[in-house]
């Protein structure tokens, strides 16, 4: 095979992203076209989902977090290919799958900075950009805009130990990594 696979986007149904890729793996195997069709990725993101829960024995609310995966763009599947008459088929004719992203749905590959963006960033490594004694501001909670001093982070759990100080007194909390902000000086 001369011509190397470049990543293409194709169009699928929303709700159907990972049933079109597990199709199209399937037919890849099936015809032996693993050097014309390579991979198949459905785009994710790990996030930190914060849901309100009541106990139902003290009927006491408190949050909980979860860490849940989504599809970063919903509708759409990659796949890295050699773009050749069959390889377009299979694609084309997979249920769920409407068609290429391009002009005229004409398989359009993505330049090299897209592919980068798109693959460069390893979502289980996390880079926080404040460190221990930092003051950081608190969002996306019942407690915005109130700051706090970093005492302790922790990446494996994703959270971050603040000491905030509220109605005059310094109060110990842990928040999520991703509900802090770090101040400017």
């Amino acid at each position: 095979m001369s011509e190397a696979a470049r990543w293409y986007v194709i169009h699928t149904y929303s709700g159907y992203e990972n049933k079109v890729a597990k199709n199209i793996e399937k037919v890849v195997e099936n015809r032996k076209l693993q050097e014309l069709i390579q991979e198949v990725r459905v785009p994710t993101e790990k996030v930190i989902e914060i849901t309100e829960v009541k106990d139902k024995k003290t009927g006491e609310t408190k949050n909980v977090e979860k860490e849940v995966e989504r599809k970063t763009y919903p509708g759409y599947v990659l796949v890295k290919m050699v773009v050749t008459d069959d390889s377009w088929y299979v694609v084309r004719n997979t249920r769920g799958c409407t068609g290429f992203v391009g002009p005229a749905s004409d398989p359009t590959p993505l330049s090299d900075e897209e592919v980068k963006k798109l693959f460069g960033v390893d979502v289980t490594h996390i880079e926080v950009n404040f460190k221990v004694g930092d003051s950081v501001q608190i969002s996306g909670t019942a407690m915005d805009g109130f700051v706090g001093v970093v005492q302790n982070i922790n990446l494996e759990d994703r959270t971050v130990d603040l000491l905030v100080s509220m109605f005059g007194r310094e109060t110990p909390t842990t928040l999520p990594i991703n509900q802090v902000i770090r101040v400017e000086d």
